[in-house]
């Protein structure tokens, strides 16, 4: 009797140890992805601080681009109140576009296109995407690791008790510009 108690006992202890590691992995990997998106958060504050003063800068120049500034506006408005890593990148996306159209309109202000403070934020914003590529990278690599451990036997069997869910990818569409071009002949 006393050698199945020990042998039960032992059991016990060895399931306890397995779940306890596994539950400990997947915590670090929910905390590293949940640190993840907090660094892409940061560098869409610091972008979404630089756009007013972009708009302040480019009004000076272009008067009667009243339209442009409302859309700029706008999606700078719905990427800030986004939620989730899908609503962010769909407004994420929108508010990319709108800023494309806004250095597009530069282009026909030669004065602008020289202004210090105008050259100084188009280099910062470039440097913020710069970031926010580089923490999007970051990000989706941790989501990865993450989505794949919960799926994988027995991790999923203690990701399913402790209810841990898959996460989603943070997607935006990358510049036109990067694209290779189609030849055809």
């Amino acid at each position: 009797m006393e050698t199945i108690l020990i042998i039960l006992l032992v059991i016990v202890v060895v399931v306890a140890v397995w779940f306890i590691g596994i539950y400990n992995g997947l915590v670090k990997l929910r905390v590293r992805t949940n640190e993840a998106w907090s660094d892409i958060d940061v560098q869409l504050k610091r972008r979404y601080d630089l756009i007013p003063n972009l708009i302040s800068t480019v009004k000076g120049y272009a008067t009667h681009e009243k339209k442009l500034f409302e859309n700029v506006t706008e999606a700078r408005a719905n990427a800030m109140n986004a939620q989730n890593p899908e609503e962010k990148a769909g407004a994420e996306n929108m508010l990319s576009d709108t800023l494309k159209s806004l250095f597009a309109v530069s282009e026909n202000y030669p004065d602008l296109k020289a202004n210090t403070n105008f050259l100084e934020l188009q280099r910062e914003l470039s440097d913020t995407e710069n970031k926010i590529q580089a923490s999007r990278r970051f990000y989706n690599g941790n989501v990865r690791d993450l989505n794949t451990k919960i799926q994988i036997f027995p991790d999923s069997i203690v990701a399913g008790i402790l209810n841990i869910q898959k996460r989603e990818f943070f997607e935006i569409d990358e510049p036109k510009e990067k694209e290779t071009p189609k030849v055809e002949f």
